[in-house]
């Protein structure tokens, strides 16, 4: 469905809308005056995302680039305050090391973790086949940059209703040898190190990373520790046109879970677990955490074939040990996937009038999860209750054409047929009561087009098809009911938007207009034993406007009081609600989407000083957000202000480049609810985040 004149008005009415807006004419002014510095170029924006590198002013699609720079300025603790710098993307912590990430509202069936978002570590998938992913494992350190597509995009990844993260673990173009370490703490027990190693040998690289990560936490049992090493080897050949890269980390996580809180506990004492009652011991009587073990490793050959051919093939496979022994039950999990993935790129001539590329490949995962409960006993594993073996297969086929005409005009199509089925076994010994689920085949298409006005504006838009199936985590939910009738989530997305830059791409301007219509929503549901269940919730209309922008004031290298000042802001306006939602005989049709946020402002500024020291300050605004399906409770609005101030050396020859840093975060001091828990049983929906809070630290780069 297209989206109104009527509604862009409306929703361009908004307050929070013109104060953002407001925001970008402010740089606009400074941008039309500032002309002494417009010879100072800043490095242009590219992105891999779409199979090969391209400036992103060309790409006709919803995409946002987190840069090392970006992730630099942040503590270095979690992609959380990154990521959440991005229009649309919400990352959520109930406690450390309990994060949840949505795209658009794709947060209404993620109680913990990530679903219908597919997330990738190089070419390898990091999203197993049952739809889980476990960013929790991977340290922000050895993160180089990420890239966020918004909105369905399965046409070359696969399956998802929301949107695809792709983490860079490293430049694939480095080329020098170096060391460095880091080492920092702060507020409630946090202390993190952090070592890396990169060696050049002639045409081969060795990369290794380690980093160990421990926090008390802000309340009463949130205690977590992280242990993380990762290895990256490449090899450029074949007259340095090729590139064979090897990748592996293991990861060895322990967080534990205090539980949510009802409004009166969250008000009286916000650092409290959830209490014991007559009727159920608590988190801290059942010991609840989770312990997870994962060792990951792939290989990806990237050869160039000729000129204009280039093949791609990238095999990987994981292995996981979970424990989570929580307040109803204790569950261990044994899971192993294996995969592949596979395209090739045939391409015409770069500099010719009509230049194009054609890819095509496949993707498969096999996912084997042999999940357990017994009685928890006090944190001790006690009596059965339910056991399964549980196969999830899936793949797909997968083409994309692209065409760049006279360097303005760029048209792409694209399309998967993607194919899933669970195979379940209640009694594992026997395989008596095995059974399958196989969902039928489906087509999910994309078509986008942008044009290039003149060098510096370019307008885009798209359609493409969502399509998610239900999870390992939802179909056996921790009731340990397999939930057989649970359908896929499907929807279409209409999107418009433009991205303006100025001739020395200091400025940057991105924004986007879309409507997503969802069917079959998958939503969780609480029991009054607390354990949950998912069920499809009809359908949602979701319209949003996102806006990001960056301007230098000042260029960064300039001479004076400051060499550099950035100022930053993003902007999200999310008008979504269920539409043919019935719960029994209650109707929540009109009501807004659960855990979405209206309004979400984020600005930023970066101060760069003489001698070498810096300030970065941002400030996040968040408006309520509706706690269950009802719209009955509401979280509040809240704002955060947090610094990052320090003091930065280059390396040089015979000389070790160093970086002092201190923060503060939530230096306004505001209770809120980062992480809340939706649709929660006695209306326990909150998960208290940490006061104000510091952080330090210094890292040596050799």
């Amino acid at each position: 469905m297209a989206i109104s004149v009527m509604n862009i008005r409306r929703y361009f009415s908004s307050k929070s809308l013109r104060l953002s807006l407001a925001g970008l004419l402010i740089i606009n002014a400074g941008f039309s005056q500032n002309k002494i510095d417009s010879v100072q170029k800043v490095k242009e924006i590219t992105i891999k995302a779409y199979l090969s590198e391209q400036p992103i002013l060309q790409v006709p699609s919803s995409v946002s680039v987190i840069s090392s720079k970006q992730l630099r300025d942040q503590p270095g603790i979690s992609m959380l305050p990154a990521l959440n710098s991005v229009p649309g993307i919400r990352m959520e912590e109930r406690s450390p090391g309990s994060y949840r990430l949505s795209i658009r509202g794709s947060l209404l069936r993620s109680p913990f973790g990530v679903r219908n978002v597919k997330i990738y570590l190089d070419e390898f998938p990091l999203t197993d086949a049952g739809g889980n992913t476990y960013l929790n494992l991977i340290d922000v350190n050895s993160i180089s940059n990420i890239e966020v597509l918004k909105g369905p995009d399965g046409s070359i990844f696969g399956a998802n209703s929301g949107g695809v993260v792709l983490l860079n673990p490293l430049d694939r173009n480095a080329d020098s040898s170096y060391a460095s370490a880091g080492i920092s703490g702060g507020s409630y027990g946090l202390f993190q190190e952090k070592l890396a190693i990169q060696k050049k040998m002639n045409n081969q690289y060795l990369n290794i990373n380690h980093s160990y990560q421990k926090s008390d936490g802000y309340r009463e049992h949130s205690a977590m520790s992280r242990h993380y090493a990762q290895l990256m080897y490449r090899l450029n050949y074949a007259k340095e046109t090729s590139q064979l890269r090897v990748l592996a980390f293991v990861s060895d996580l322990e967080y534990k879970t205090p539980g949510g809180l009802t409004l009166a506990q969250y008000t009286a004492n916000p650092q409290a677990a959830r209490p014991s009652t007559n009727f159920a011991a608590g988190p801290v009587a059942q010991k609840a955490r989770i312990e997870n073990n994962t060792f990951y490793a792939g290989v990806v050959n990237d050869a160039r074939i000729t000129e204009k051919l280039k093949h791609v093939i990238a095999v990987y496979g994981t292995h996981t040990d979970y424990l989570n022994p929580f307040i109803t039950n204790y569950e261990i999990r044994n899971e192993n996937t294996a995969g592949l993935r596979t395209y090739l790129e045939l391409s015409g001539k770069e500099d010719a009038k009509i230049s194009w590329k054609w890819n095509a490949g496949l993707e498969l995962q096999r996912t084997a999860a042999d999940i357990s409960n017994y009685d928890n006993l006090r944190g001790e594993k006690g009596k059965m209750q339910a056991q399964d073996d549980i196969t999830s297969n899936q793949f797909f086929y997968f083409t994309r054409y692209s065409v760049n005409i006279g360097k303005r005009f760029t048209a792409e199509a694209a399309a998967s047929i993607n194919h899933y089925k669970y195979l379940f076994s209640k009694d594992i010994r026997s395989y008596a009561t095995r059974f399958e689920r196989k969902f039928d085949p489906e087509f999910m298409p994309r078509f986008a087009m942008s044009y290039q006005l003149n060098n510096n504006l370019a307008l885009r838009s798209s359609v493409s098809r969502g399509y998610s199936i239900p999870t390992i985590a939802e179909v056996r939910a921790s009731d340990n009911i397999i939930n057989t009738g649970l359908e896929s989530e499907t929807g279409w997305n209409y999107e418009a938007g433009f991205r303006l830059r100025n001739n020395n791409d200091r400025l940057w301007l991105d924004a986007s207009v879309f409507q997503y219509r969802l069917e079959n929503a998958i939503v969780r549901r609480v029991n009054a034993n607390d354990t949950e269940f998912y069920l499809n919730a009809g359908g949602t209309r979701q319209t949003g406007i996102e806006t990001q922008s960056s301007y230098w004031l000042i260029a960064p290298g300039s001479k004076g009081l400051l060499n550099g000042l950035q100022i930053q802001n993003s902007y999200t306006l999310s008008k979504y609600f269920f539409r043919d939602y019935y719960n029994g005989t209650a109707n929540y049709s009109g009501n807004r989407l659960t855990g979405t946020p209206r309004a979400v402002i984020i600005s930023g500024l970066d101060f760069r000083f003489p001698k070498n020291f810096y300030l970065f300050a941002q400030h996040n605004y968040t408006s309520k957000i509706a706690l269950n399906d009802a719209n009955s409770v509401f979280s509040k609005d809240f704002n955060l202000v947090h610094f990052k101030a320090g003091w930065r050396s280059k390396s040089k020859q015979g000389k070790p480049g160093l970086d002092f840093f201190a923060g503060i975060d939530n230096l306004l001091n505001e209770t809120y609810s980062l992480g809340n828990d939706l649709n929660a049983f006695g209306g326990r929906y909150f998960n208290a985040a940490p006061l104000r809070n510091y952080f330090g630290g210094v890292k040596m780069t050799l």
